[in-house]
């Protein structure tokens, strides 16, 4: 367990983070809470005003306040993604998808509320979490995967992300389904990158690779 924690140090340090955000919201009032989020949020008041510092701060916390759930998430996704990219383009896959989706969800809801779609209080409303990332990395794992399975496991994907946006639209939703899109983006910082498996879980150290030229 030791050597699949070490082998991911990104994504378990962020988890780490994560734990002590959630302990400390659980020793805040509910009223308190609520306020404090609101200005770690990238809510459109916030990102008029402070649009890094809480393009970072809401990565950092977990609205709902339940942790565990988590920790299988990181490890069945964000763990995989870094052992295989690396730290630093498994950040950059993290970054994309975070950073991305909430301009492009955020930019949505702003036009919603200027053509008078949605209320002028949602440009305050509360926005936090590691949704959008973690979307943004599960699609990127579809590269990861080889034929003929990676086209089950991205049709799961989108059907996960794109039917609450049919059934419902919210603009989370909508982010959640741009993260995914922008993940499966990524696909430059995947090519050539060993490891790619087979239908029967074979990696790239016998050699086996899809061909480059099937994915243009």
């Amino acid at each position: 367990m030791w050597a699949y924690v070490r082998r991911a140090p990104g994504a378990y340090v962020w988890l780490a983070v994560l734990f002590v955000t959630t302990v400390a919201l659980h020793h805040m009032s509910p009223e308190f809470e609520q306020e404090f989020l609101r200005q770690r949020s990238t809510n459109i008041h916030e990102l008029s005003r402070h649009p890094v510092r809480v393009l970072v701060a809401s990565a950092m916390w977990i609205d709902g306040g339940h942790w565990v759930p988590y920790v299988v998430l990181y490890s069945v996704f964000h763990a995989q993604a870094e052992r295989w990219l690396g730290t630093a383009r498994w950040l950059a896959v993290c970054a994309a998808a975070h950073v991305l989706a909430t301009l492009i969800s955020e930019g949505a809801l702003a036009v919603a509320v200027e053509d008078g779609l949605a209320p002028r209080s949602a440009v305050t409303t509360l926005d936090v979490g590691v949704s959008y990332a973690l979307a943004g990395v599960a699609a990127v794992l579809v590269y990861r995967i080889g034929s003929p399975w990676r086209y089950g496991y991205l049709v799961a994907l989108l059907v996960f992300y794109g039917v609450p946006l049919m059934a419902a639209p919210t603009f989370t939703d909508f982010g959640h389904l741009a993260s995914v899109l922008i993940g499966l983006g990524c696909y430059p910082l995947v090519r050539g990158r060993a490891g790619m498996r087979g239908p029967k879980g074979r990696g790239g150290s016998d050699g086996w690779r899809p061909a480059v030229s099937s994915r243009r």
